[in-house]
């Protein structure tokens, strides 16, 4: 049996997008309290019951939240251009060595916008 799942996380970062254009209000400093939803999937264990302990998924996640948490991203190595789309590579990139069953990142920037990413 293969199953998927997920934990959610948040944090309250601030940044600006330097290549909009100048009239675009991204361009300008602003801040966001994101969500973070990251989904493991794979086989789930006959005798644990579960795919991976969801403590697991916080201890490889909570390291990499502390560091974007009350951040300017734009100062934080490899998000020059904290897009929602490359902030969820950022994440995928530093936790799939900890995580072989990564399956999806998503990024929500507010409750109405969201990105997910998979993998190349």
């Amino acid at each position: 049996m293969n199953a998927e799942l997920t934990r959610r996380f948040r944090f309250e970062a601030g940044h600006h997008l330097p290549n909009c254009p100048p009239e675009h209000k991204c361009s300008r400093f602003h801040g966001h309290s994101y969500g973070l939803s990251v989904t493991v999937s794979g086989a789930v264990d006959p005798r644990a019951g579960w795919v991976m302990d969801f403590a697991q998924l916080k201890g490889a996640v909570d390291p990499l939240v502390a560091r974007l948490d009350h951040a300017n991203l734009n100062e934080v190595e490899g998000l020059a251009n904290p897009t929602s789309e490359l902030i969820a590579k950022w994440f995928w990139d530093r936790l799939k060595p900890a995580l072989p069953g990564l399956a999806a990142v998503t990024v929500h920037e507010s409750e109405n916008a969201s990105c997910t990413y998979r993998g190349e």
